[in-house]
């Protein structure tokens, strides 16, 4: 037990100790078996300023609710509500959450309500994929919404009034089994796979606590060898998870959104030898009709002269070389000197890689 708390402490050290432009391990993975699990529920909300629905699914499970109660409503008789609505609930339920803690929850409306401001969620059962209750809702809505309408139809509406939060709304009942204390061995999972990223994750780890302790399992994960004794695992995760590394640069992309315009060139983006000139002719046609007016004496009758102009003028086009490893710096500078706009940098840029001049990924969004 000592040789391991003396050897938390030296690998703690030894990470604390580490460049602060490396990133940590745990910026760059998560733990297998270690996630949050998302629940849902169907509920209704009552209280509402006559901004409710009457739908039928709406009044079906106010008929139940109300018969939940020991109250029957008589056969045949429609119930009249209008500050009920029947909404869905969903929450996500971190990992290791332990019955009796609370977790936020989201509500929204699934009718015609218009809004659900002032409403208060009724007991709702939240659900996990395998159909079992894993926390119970309830309580005052919080919705930062708001609409309004007027007789004449006109209305305002101001973000979205028919959704709403309610803070530590649901407990949880029951806990998501873990499998994080299974078995001999944890898995980091790289937020972004590469295989270079994880030899050397795996190389990190094996430098510091030995040989042959992680292995990495493809590009995106990395098993390690741990303890079985959970206070043990937990320092021993606590420890490794702070140790850093240099992750691998990402592949040399281009991204551009021609909705937007947006551009973004990545740093490691090389340009072959090319020759580039981009513009063309501006071409103007105005018509200019003029009416004809014949002499007094003439005899002829007033008419209108079609009078057409027709302008060419050639663009201020320059062609510009990039040279052999053109760097983003290179290009960046060349397009701004000749005062390309985003569309025409679009252009030249899908130009250079059909021409097999761009070294690198371009990938239009």
């Amino acid at each position: 037990m000592k040789l391991i708390q003396c050897l938390f402490v030296v690998l703690l050290s030894a990470a604390l100790c580490f460049p602060a432009s490396a990133a940590r391990i745990k910026d760059l993975t998560s733990v297998q078996g270690v996630r949050s699990n998302q629940l849902v529920g169907y509920g209704l909300v009552v209280g509402l300023p006559g901004t409710g629905e009457q739908s039928p699914f709406t009044e079906q499970s106010f008929r139940t609710m109300l018969t939940n109660f020991g109250i029957n409503m008589p056969a045949g008789m429609k119930s009249q509500i209008k500050n009920v609505a029947a909404v869905a609930v969903h929450a996500e339920l971190p990992a290791f959450s332990k019955p009796g803690q609370t977790i936020d929850i989201t509500v929204s409306s699934m009718g015609s309500a218009k809004g659900l401001r002032g409403g208060t969620l009724l007991q709702t059962f939240l659900k996990g994929l395998d159909g079992n209750v894993y926390a119970v809702a309830q309580g005052s809505l919080i919705v930062s919404g708001l609409g309004a309408e007027g007789a004449d139809g006109s209305k305002i509406l101001v973000n979205t009034p028919t959704v709403g939060r309610i803070p530590n709304g649901a407990t949880v009942e029951r806990e998501v089994p873990s499998p994080f204390a299974d078995g001999d061995f944890i898995t980091f999972n790289l937020n972004r796979a590469d295989f270079t990223t994880a030899k050397t994750l795996a190389e990190t780890i094996n430098n510091f606590i030995g040989p042959g302790t992680a292995q990495s399992l493809d590009s995106s994960s990395v098993q390690v060898r741990a303890p079985r004794d959970m206070d043990q695992r937990v320092s021993y995760l606590s420890t490794l998870e702070n140790l850093t590394l240099e992750p691998a640069s990402q592949s040399a992309k281009i991204i551009i959104n021609s909705r937007t315009g947006t551009i973004v060139i990545g740093k490691d983006v090389r340009l072959f030898p090319a020759a580039v000139t981009h513009g063309g002719l501006t071409v103007t046609i105005a018509e200019n009709p003029a009416v004809v007016q014949p002499n007094a004496l003439a005899g002829g009758d007033t008419a209108v002269e079609q009078n057409t102009i027709i302008d060419v003028r050639p663009d201020q086009s320059r062609m510009f070389k990039f040279d052999p490893g053109t760097t983003l710096d290179d290009l960046v500078s060349t397009v701004n000197a000749v005062g390309a706009a985003p569309g025409d940098l679009m252009a030249i840029l899908e130009a250079l890689k059909e021409a097999g001049a761009i070294h690198g990924e371009l990938v239009v969004i």
